[in-house]
């Protein structure tokens, strides 16, 4: 079978864990554009493109030591579940919406139970790390309002 890969074109992230020479910010400057950011309710992953884009920060990790996660968690900014878990589950909830409108969207269905999977293992996952607690449990209904 021939490999998944497509291409090479996609960015490298820095071999070095020192921040950039042409980086000026202080780690006080960046941990206070974050918590800003936060508090604008902009959730972590637009955090870092806007330190990207506007501001030209490439990682703040190497720059204050912390994550954006970790610097919100400190400020009491945290949202209560992990980003990634999140938007699998509003996927699943609006693609749950969609086929109580089109029964026979096969393909949708299967679509939904990888879906569901996804969300069933980094459940567990989360629930190990002690990001969730070890009660949660997904229900459909629960989660489609």
């Amino acid at each position: 079978m021939p490999k998944q890969e497509k291409g090479k074109s996609h960015s490298t992230r820095p071999v070095s864990k020192r921040p950039p020479s042409w980086c000026k910010y202080k780690p006080e400057e960046v941990e206070a554009i974050i918590i800003k950011l936060g508090k604008e309710g902009h959730p972590p992953r637009e955090i870092g493109t806007i330190l990207r884009d506007q501001h030209s920060i490439p990682l703040t990790r190497p720059i204050t030591g912390k994550t954006i996660t970790k610097i919100l968690k400190d400020a009491g900014l945290a949202p209560s579940m992990p980003e990634d878990f999140e938007i699998l589950l509003k996927k699943a909830a609006s693609l749950r919406v969609h086929l109580e409108k089109n029964k026979k969207d096969v393909n949708n269905k299967r679509a939904l139970q990888l879906i569901e999977a996804k969300i069933h293992k980094l459940s567990r996952y989360y629930k190990d790390k002690g990001v969730l607690p070890p009660d949660w449990k997904y229900d459909t209904t629960k989660m489609a309002m």
